[in-house]
């Protein structure tokens, strides 16, 4: 067996990542790497896909009777329509209308993350759901009592059945399978793709705004991806109710310190900033050119601020918005399933 640690806001989880017990079967899918994305960090020939796995790691994903209420479902917070982040609040809403401390941003693309959430305390794809469903702004959920409920639902004992065979439901077997599900969210069928695929141009603005981005952004918001994975401080304020990255590391140098975020359905995920603090994508760059507050952990290209004219803003925006993936968010294979 191979061991994790995982650190949630401060408190300490250790699980298993592989039990040779558990082989996920049924009719095999395909995980297919892009041709231009780099090699994924999940690695699937550990939880091998099943049409039968994603399907119910779909079920899990939208079933609401995974929280304390009945209210909320881990696709309450990730909807498929708005690039699987949140329906345009800045803080996510949970159980008994209970308000998190973060935005949610999209997830997709996850089969690349060395680690998730905001400040980076979990570094697993298969222990991520473990968070929202026992956090309890969230879903507010034992885990136990969660496994209970599926071993007396009919339905998801013939559904684990067909995906792992004879046994009982337990933690792992239902983490497989939302990993399954949620590895198999890929965007990479936008406009921005097809261009790097030599399938079509790109507009006058949009190209323009490819120049300025790679000149001024690309550093941060790095590759295909749109992403370098690293936790930075953008000058947001000079004081964090929130810490960020220090809350995980407790190291002073990571204060105010968050994940860069994939740019990737920038257009379609708003709001913006781990708090959900701008609405706009014309907000966002106001900030970067005048609104960079110089706390002592600020990111040092950021000093001076990013300064671009209205027309240079406008083209980069025109540009991301090539980044939207209009095939994933209209993909029923990912949507909420038809009772």
């Amino acid at each position: 067996m191979r061991y994790w640690i995982i650190l949630i806001g401060g408190l300490l989880l250790v699980g298993c990542q592989k039990n040779d017990d558990v082989v996920p079967q049924g009719e095999k899918l395909s995980f297919v790497v892009p041709s231009h994305f780099p090699e994924p960090v999940y690695d699937f020939s550990i939880n091998q896909v099943s049409q039968e796995g994603v399907e119910l790691g779909r079920k899990l994903f939208y079933d609401k009777r995974l929280s304390s209420d009945g209210t909320v479902s881990c696709g309450s917070c990730h909807a498929q329509v708005h690039g699987f982040a949140d329906h345009g609040t800045s803080l996510s809403e949970g159980v008994e209308g209970k308000l998190g401390m973060r935005n949610a941003p999209g997830i997709f693309n996850l089969a690349w993350y060395p680690n998730f959430m905001w400040d980076g305390g979990i570094n697993h794809l298969e222990v991520m759901p473990l968070a929202p469903f026992t956090d309890s702004s969230e879903m507010n959920m034992k885990l136990p009592d969660i496994i209970d409920f599926l071993r007396n639902d009919s339905e998801y004992e013939a559904m684990f059945s067909k995906v792992f065979g004879e046994g009982e439901i337990d933690t792992q077997k239902m983490l497989y399978a939302l990993a399954q599900f949620q590895g198999m969210i890929v965007s990479d069928g936008s406009k921005y793709d097809k261009y790097l695929l030599g399938e079509l141009s790109l507009e006058a603005d949009e190209m323009s705004g490819l120049n300025l981005f790679e000149s001024n952004c690309a550093s941060c918001h790095a590759g295909v991806l749109q992403t370098d994975f690293s936790y930075r401080n953008n000058g947001l304020g000079l004081e964090y109710s929130d810490s960020g990255r220090h809350r995980i590391t407790l190291d002073e140098s990571d204060r105010g310190k968050f994940r860069v975020p994939s740019l990737r359905n920038a257009g379609l995920t708003n709001p913006y900033m781990h708090d959900g603090r701008f609405f706009t994508l014309e907000q966002v760059l106001e900030h970067y050119a005048s609104g960079i507050q110089p706390h002592p952990n600020l990111d040092p290209s950021l000093q001076g601020g990013i300064n671009l004219t209205e027309s240079e803003q406008a083209d980069i925006i025109s540009f991301i918005h090539t980044l939207s993936d209009y095939e994933l968010i209209s993909n029923l294979e990912f949507s909420e399933p038809n009772e």
